[in-house]
């Protein structure tokens, strides 16, 4: 045996590897460059958040999903609703992510004010002028996991608006893409 080596706590074996503080999971998936969305709810409850955990699920059927904190304003209004529209953020609407995104901004509607936008025709929830893509979604299945639930929609329509670049967020910063990086 190699005197080098370290032997291994017994009970530490016993017991299993213990998963990382959440303060280090958050460091570790800064570094994973997302895309910028702002999920919308209409109707009474009117609600805009500013989210990155958003994914494509399956395209039949078509499905997408947020994952969204129990404690976010969000979690209740798209409970309530059923129905939500995703805002796929250009590089120029860096504002617009982090009004949606401050939690001391007035709520309702007028967290709208000043911005420019139509209700879906689908849910009702607004369609943010100037966003890449948009889809609008009805909640079809909910998880709840640790401190948040996983809400999945059904896409019940998309549409694309301007040519610009997705924002990104990586490393705490809004950005964009660099495409001819990687030549």
């Amino acid at each position: 045996m190699n005197s080098a080596s370290t032997e291994l706590d017994p009970a530490a074996l016993r017991s299993g590897p213990q998963p990382v503080k959440p303060v280090r999971l958050r460091e570790v998936m800064s570094r994973f460059a997302t895309g910028v969305t702002v999920i919308t709810v209409g109707g009474e409850h009117v609600h805009a958040m500013t989210a990155n955990a958003f994914s494509s699920v399956s395209l039949d059927p078509p499905s997408v999903l947020c994952s969204v904190s129990h404690g976010a304003v969000m979690h209740g209004a798209l409970t309530s609703a059923g129905r939500f529209a995703v805002n796929i953020l250009g590089v120029r609407q860096e504002p617009l992510a982090r009004h949606f995104a401050d939690k001391h901004r007035t709520l309702g509607a007028a967290q709208f004010e000043g911005v420019t936008w139509e209700a879906g025709d689908h849910t009702g929830a607004p369609l943010l002028a100037g966003s890449v893509a948009w889809l609008e979604c009805e909640l079809t299945d909910s998880h709840v996991f640790g401190d948040h639930t996983i809400f999945i929609g059904t896409v019940l329509a998309a549409g694309q608006g301007s040519d610009e670049d997705g924002l990104l967020f990586v490393n705490g910063r809004f950005g964009k893409a660099d495409p001819g990086a990687g030549q």
